[in-house]
Parts: C-alpha cells; structure tokens; sequence
C-alpha cells in the first residue's frame, strides 16, 4: 500500500455524498440494505487482509449547504455537523499528524551527503635510529573528505566518498593524497533484512490508518447525534403541538361546565376537575417549551451553522418522521456488515498487526549483533593536487574485508522488550476477540430495539384511536348527566398520553434505525457520505 505524506493527509477530510438540503422527503435510501450487504460480503477479510483494502469512495457534487436555517431538513442538518462541527474539526487534524511519523520513520533510509574537513598541526621531536640525535619536526596536515552514505531497508549501509590530503613537514617533501572510496557493511543477524528495518515505517503506517478509522468512527457517532438530535428535536415539537391542543380542550371543558353552573345544570364542585385539569395542562406545556429549547440548543451546538456557530439561531424543522416501517428479516447479513465495516473493530485489528510487527522486532534483538564489511580503496600521491587525482589511476589500492561480532551478555532488555511485545500482542489479539463478541452484542440489541419500536407504532396507534373513543363516550354520558367532569378529565388525560406514546414510538423507531446503522458501522454510507482517503491518495501521488 503506498503511503501518504502529511501534506496528502491534509487531504483527509470529509467528502460528502449527494444529499440535498432543504427537502422534506426521505433522500437517504440511496443505497438499500440488500446492496450494501452484498456489496460487503465479499470483503469480509481476515484482519490481516483487512489491512490492505481501499475504502472506496463516493464522489459529490453536492454544495456546501448555507447557513439559512429557516428550513432544516434533517439531510441539511446532518452535512452542516460535517462541515461545521467544532469537534470534527478538531479531530480531522490527527490523521494529518499521525501521518507525518510515517515521515519521520522514512527518514532513516534518506541518503546522506556528508563533508568533512580537518587541519592538523605538529610539533615534536624524534629520535634517530641510526645516529641516535633528537631532531624537532614541524608538520601541518589538511584533510577534507565528501561522499554520500545510506541504510538500506535490507540492513546494508553503503558510503562511497572521496577524499584529498596535504602533509608538509621539514624532514619530508610536501605530498598531495587523493583516495576514492566504497565502503559496504552488512548486517548478517541483529537487524538484518527489510521485515525488521521496516517495521517502524510499516507500524507508522498502520498507525495513521488506525487514525483514519478512528476518524470514520468519530464522524459516525456525530452523524448519528445529529440525527437523533433532530428527532428529538422533532419530538419535543410535536408534543407542544398536542399539549397546546391538549390544553385548548380542557380551557373549553372548564368554560363549558362554568357556563353549566351558571344556568344551574351542574353543581359547583363539578368544576374543580376541569380547572384542575386546566393547570395541569399549562404545567405541561411549560415543562415541554423548556425541553424544546433545550433540544434546539443541542442541534445548534452539533451543526455550528454560521462562522462563529452561534447558538441564538431560530430554525424551522421540516422532515416528517413518519414512514412504513418494515420487520428485520437479515441478522445473519447484518453481523457479518458490522464484521467488515465497524471502524473501531479494524482500528483494533491494525493496532493488533502492530503488535505482530513489534514481536519481529523484539525477536530480532535477541541475536548478537553480527556484520559484515569490506571497504575498496584507489589512492593517488603525488606533488600537486591535479597530479594527486590523475596518479588513483595506478597500482595503488587498499582493500579490507572482515566480521564485527557483539552481543550482551545476559541480554536483558532484549529479553524483556520481547516478552513485553509477545504479552501485548496476546493482549491485542484477546482485544479483538472481545470486541468483535462485543460488535454482535451490539448488533443484537440494536435489532431488538428497532423490532420493539415498530411494534409499538402499531400499538400505540390503536390505543390512541381506543382513548379516542373512550373519551367521546365518556362525553356523552357527562352530556346526558351520566358522568362526571372528573371522569371526562381522566379521559382527555389517557387520550394526551395515547397521543404523546404515538408520536414517541414514530420517533423512537427513527432513533433505533439510526442506532442499528452505527452499531452495523453503515451509517456513512447509506446516507452517502464517505472519507475518501485512497482516492485522494491516488491523485496525489
């Protein structure tokens, strides 16, 4: 896989699908659960596998949505979270951080150019051998050397230079020194071959993948709070609707008894229970004003409409959230999509391939370290500089070749470095398996709450048509002197609860379709949004 630079990773940001703005309708069913399921079976891999696939990515068109709320469909809301959430913001940076170590680690196998210079001055004395007198001797050397050296991925250091000299003394001749050189070392055990020198960079590697899925899982959860955010948002203004309308019932009950007392059909006492009703009815509606604000500001905070988000917005929520719900008949499907696409389960699965590099790695310390060299050399000596270079073309050479052995007795670090990395791989490998019980755990519950949802719109339906016509019956006998105003009361409060359970089953369902998806990891891409990391990556290279 190649790798992206923290320049292309600035690139990792959201590429939105095609959702438009300001509609009413259900937009989202672009992509069924039948062809998403089908689509992800086949790349249902081992972790290892999973490693290496290209997340495939969805172009758009789609324009950034203006900040004009004064229609929010619950599609505008959700691509305003993606473009102005703050959080997300903050989060789209790592990527772009965690890929700069995969820079970092390249580094290592960067050529050098080096260039060394060196003066060098004598004074002593010596002593002659054949005569036995001391003699001073005064002497300067100049010695500069340039060359280009690497490491190589194989665990090779190659350096090639080339070097020139002058050495003036008063009891020799001045010498001009030229030498070209190459220098080879290998190593033969510790720290041989490219399965432990790349390992840093491989590790680095998955590390800004892991990032980019833990980015995927951080975009999902704000996708599906957005969502339930606006639900419930949707919620709250539906209640008020029926307590107001709740409350224009009761206001007319009271009036219509007072109007009795007045003419003498009904005792005093009997309005007691309508004014009481009354009160309750404007406590209700008090309490759902608070929470609809409470929601609004909620929204506001996820979409951060506007450049400095402010929360004092007014917006006009349109989407129904009324639609046909339909049984879940592919649980088998769905645990094997979760399988594949839940970010936080192929995060874990690349921190586990992190660990079974770290144990090459440690595994390799174990050995001595054992290299390889041999360095070849054409010298030229002559009086002048030019001369000196034109001379490395005659029989003159140096050549060595030998073994560099060395190991630590005991070798303790490498011991325990290697028992740490094998421990945390088990950890690593106990993590996944936990998690992916853990993924199907959650699949399972989030299929049980969408089954109990839809069921309850049916029930709560009919419960509400029963309270309907409880009441309407309980007002005919209070018409006819059979009834009393508390009974009626009773009434019209089981019909609110009916009507308010009604609303709430519609609005629940909605949630927990919302929630299998993330639990399924699907969300992104059945409302056809996508991190569009490999493409981008592509046209960069």
């Amino acid at each position: 896989m190649r790798l992206l630079n923290c320049f292309q990773l600035s690139a990792l940001l959201l590429c939105l699908g095609v959702l438009s703005g300001c509609v009413t309708g259900e937009r989202w069913n672009n992509v069924t659960d039948h062809q998403l399921i089908q689509r992800d079976k086949a790349m249902i891999l081992s972790p290892a596998q999973a490693i290496t696939v290209p997340a495939p990515a969805v172009k758009s068109s789609a324009p950034i949505p203006p900040g004009d709320l004064s229609e929010l469909s619950v599609e505008k809301a959700v691509l305003l979270a993606l473009h102005n959430n703050r959080d997300l913001k903050v989060r789209q940076q790592t990527p772009v951080i965690t890929g700069t170590f995969e820079q970092l680690e390249r580094g290592n196998f960067d050529p050098e150019l080096f260039v060394d210079t060196e003066y060098f001055k004598e004074r002593a004395k010596e002593t002659s051998r054949s005569s036995g007198e001391q003699f001073s001797v005064l002497g300067d050397e100049v010695a500069t050397e340039a060359g280009l050296r690497q490491l190589l991925p194989t665990g090779t250091t190659i350096e090639a230079g080339l070097s020139q000299g002058r050495t003036v003394s008063n009891r020799a001749p001045e010498q001009q020194t030229a030498r070209l050189g190459l220098s080879v070392t290998q190593s033969l055990l510790r720290g041989f071959g490219p399965a432990v020198n790349l390992a840093s960079v491989r590790q680095a590697e998955l590390d800004t993948l892991a990032s980019v899925n833990e980015l995927r899982g951080f975009s999902e959860a704000l996708l599906a709070d957005t969502e339930i955010a606006y639900w419930n948002y949707i919620l709250a203004k539906e209640e008020i609707a029926i307590f107001e309308t709740s409350l224009a019932i009761a206001r007319k009950q009271r009036e219509e008894i007072e109007l009795r007392i007045d003419v003498g059909i009904l005792p005093e006492i009997e309005v007691a229970a309508a004014r009481a009703e009354e009160a309750l009815r404007v406590q209700a509606l008090i309490n759902a004003r608070s929470l609809l604000e409470e929601r609004r500001l909620h929204l506001l905070r996820l979409i951060s409409p506007g450049p400095e988000g402010r929360l004092d917005q007014a917006f006009t929520a349109i989407s129904d959230p009324r639609l046909a719900p339909e049984p879940i008949t592919d649980l088998t499907d769905r645990l094997q999509l979760a399988e594949q696409s839940r970010p936080d389960l192929q995060e874990a699965r690349l921190r586990l391939e992190q660990q079974r590099l770290e144990t090459v790695v440690s595994r390799n310390g174990l050995l001595p370290k054992l290299d390889f060299f041999i360095a070849l050399g054409k010298t030229g000596f002559a009086d002048t500089v030019s001369d000196s270079f034109r001379e490395m073309g005659g029989n003159t050479y140096d050549l060595s070749v030998g073994l560099s052995l060395a190991y630590l007795l005991g070798n303790r670090t490498a011991r325990a470095q290697n028992l740490a990395a094998h421990a945390s791989r088990q950890q690593a490998l106990d993590a996944v398996a936990n998690l992916q019980q853990m993924v199907q755990l959650d699949v399972h519950l989030a299929v049980n709450e969408v089954e109990r949802s839809r069921l309850q719109i049916d029930a709560s339906r009919a419960t509400r048509i029963f309270q309907e016509q409880t009441l309407a019956a309980e007002k005919e006998r209070f018409d006819v002197g059979a009834s009393t105003a508390l009974l009626v009361a009773q009434a019209q409060r089981d019909l609110l609860q009916a009507r308010i359970n009604e609303i709430e089953a519609i609005v629940n369902y909605r949630i927990a379709l919302v929630k299998l998806y993330l639990a399924e990891g699907s969300l992104l891409d059945r409302r056809g949004i996508r991190i569009a990391a490999e493409e981008l990556a592509e046209k960069l290279l």
